[in-house]
């Protein structure tokens, strides 16, 4: 083997050293490596936050399905044998209420309120993004500090309102308020009309449009995401709200589902925690379809919204 002088080896080996791809002064080997190893630990970590996230909801199917024995058996068991799917029928007829009739209710407040809360604050917001008017900016600080009133301060004269125009024991308190736009939809949708050229604005003003026409033929055709993401906030409060309805609805063939589920406490004896948690998966599950339908929307509508303003 014939050994090359050391004079002629080192200038040789400083060559191949030399000729090693290379990003930013570091081989490009090793850089590829950091990037796996980063995003490899970036998959850990939101698998390990995944499961901690749908650890309480696996907890809640898996007792949903447990005979009574089982609900408080140690070590906790997340797949229980036998599987008892007769607690998802004895949890809506138990207590011998009209379960489709709180659907219905429910149902009509939700869907009201989200197509109210949707026109009223994007409407609202069109007028804070795309016209210019004395004080608006003022104005527009003035409604995001409503955000920051609690609902304890407002409770009282609100329920004195309704009980002195007769509204009490009806919808309409729970409805008729979110058609005059929320404070946060206003402020989701006027970050997102922000980032909505100006120029198209303008072309249709020239074609002789006027802003009604501009808000309802092109601002709210691009906005859809946003107006989705407002939807899905609005129904999944409307849907899970339980104080205010407590307080404005004391007829039983008016309560919601979340007031169904709240009585089961109070009927029963003696709690059957396995039904509850049937009942509780019962009424999750329009959320989760709905989510599942719409995800695209949804996140792009958050992504996209606040890029501008």
């Amino acid at each position: 083997m014939t050994t090359l002088p050391e004079s002629e080896a080192t200038p040789r080996a400083f060559r191949r050293l030399a000729s090693v791809p290379r990003v930013h002064g570091w081989p490009a080997q090793s850089i590829r490596f950091t990037n796996a190893l980063r995003r490899l630990i970036t998959y850990l970590i939101l698998v390990l936050l995944g499961v901690i996230m749908a650890l309480p909801f696996v907890w809640m199917v898996s007792t949903a399905l447990k005979p009574d024995a089982l609900v408080f058996s140690i070590p906790p068991e997340f797949f229980p044998r036998p599987w008892v799917w007769r607690n998802f029928i004895d949890a809506l007829t138990i207590l011998g209420h009209p379960v489709h009739l709180y659907v219905w209710n429910t149902l009509v407040i939700a869907v009201l309120g989200v197509v109210g809360v949707a026109l009223s604050s994007s409407l609202v917001a069109f007028g804070f993004a795309r016209l210019e008017f004395p004080g608006r900016d003022k104005l527009f600080v003035v409604v995001l500090g409503t955000m920051m009133l609690p609902f304890a301060v407002t409770m009282v004269p609100q329920f004195i309102l309704y009980q002195r125009i007769g509204w009490l024991d009806t919808f309409l308190p729970l409805i008729v308020p979110y058609w005059f736009g929320a404070p946060f939809h206003i402020f989701l949708l006027r970050q997102f009309f922000l980032t909505i050229p100006r120029e198209l604005d303008e072309a249709a003003r020239i074609d002789g449009a006027s802003n009604l026409r501009i808000y309802w033929n092109i601002i709210l055709p691009l906005s859809r995401p946003a107006l989705a993401t407002v939807a899905i906030f609005a129904f999944v409060y409307h849907w899970n709200d339980l104080l205010w309805p407590l307080i404005v609805l004391s007829s039983q063939k008016n309560w919601t589902l979340a007031l169904f589920l709240a009585s089961f406490q109070g009927y029963m004896q003696q709690p059957r925690w396995n039904l509850l948690m049937a009942a509780s998966t019962v009424l999750v599950l329009p959320v989760l379809i709905l989510f599942f339908f719409t995800q695209k929307l949804f996140i792009r509508g958050i992504v996209l919204t606040g890029l501008k303003g």
